[in-house]
């Protein structure tokens, strides 16, 4: 009898194509179906069942039945992310309102608790239409430093606000695995870091951009023990937050 494949969730974004790579090129990827996502859908795939494992923000945790991180590997940084920002027309300390990133919760609350409890800014409204200031991830990024005249990486301010990592993603199951699948899975993405140099030459060169610094320093693939406080350190200050209109709609919208 054929086994039923496992139904794996996995971001588009640059940051996740030495996993992919490690996917696709290992003996695994003969039991999975991978499909290939903005942050958002991977957590609403988990969410629903329309899963069983993805590369999951880890702002959604808490919304998914039966979470739990199968894998010592994330997406993370121990400092700037290069990938996940504030851009301002202001000092941050100066803006008052702010749009929201659509692709990703865990970033909009990040951006949300540094306003609060790093820079202590209270008094930022969130709006979905112009505004002094707006939260932009990923691939879309690329090339972007020079686009404002303030541009605040939250990884960077985050590890300076808690001494801490951050983990932007985890790899999630929301039901049971078998342990021989585990650990083919994570031998595959393994394999996949390993081979993170021919990841790079496979991208199209671009003189705004350095892809090598990016996936080799500025992404840290370890889900260690710091990032793990940091996950529940992320998740207490998060449930803190006020919740505003345009983020409830966001999380409407995430959870069907």
């Amino acid at each position: 009898m054929m086994m039923e494949k496992v139904k794996v969730s996995a971001v588009s974004y640059t940051n996740t194509l030495p996993f992919i790579y490690g996917l696709q090129h290992s003996p695994v990827i003969e039991e999975i179906l991978l499909s290939l996502d903005i942050p958002s859908v991977c957590a609403h795939k988990l969410i629903h069942g329309h899963a069983d494992l993805g590369i999951v923000p880890v702002a959604a945790l808490p919304d998914i039945p039966q979470a739990e991180v199968v894998s010592d590997y994330c997406l993370g940084a121990t400092g700037a992310v290069n990938s996940v920002f504030i851009y301002s027309e202001k000092p941050i300390s100066a803006i008052t309102s702010l749009r929201l990133d659509s692709q990703s919760r865990t970033s909009n609350a990040l951006a949300r608790v540094l306003l609060r409890y790093h820079w202590k800014n209270d008094g930022v409204v969130m709006v979905e239409g112009e505004a002094d200031a707006y939260v932009e991830i990923g691939d879309r990024t690329f090339g972007k430093q020079h686009a404002h005249p303030y541009v605040y990486d939250l990884s960077w301010h985050w590890r300076e606000f808690t001494g801490l990592p951050f983990t932007f993603a985890v790899w999630v199951a929301n039901k049971p695995m078998k342990s021989a699948f585990i650990q083919a899975f994570n031998e595959a993405l393994a394999y996949g870091l390993s081979q993170r140099d021919m990841v790079i030459a496979g991208l199209p060169a671009r003189i705004d951009f350095d892809y090598r610094q990016y996936l080799m320093e500025n992404i840290d693939y370890q889900y260690t023990d710091k990032k793990k406080e940091a996950v529940k350190t992320f998740l207490k200050l998060m449930g803190s937050l006020t919740p505003n209109p345009s983020e409830s709609l966001m999380k409407k919208d995430l959870l069907g």
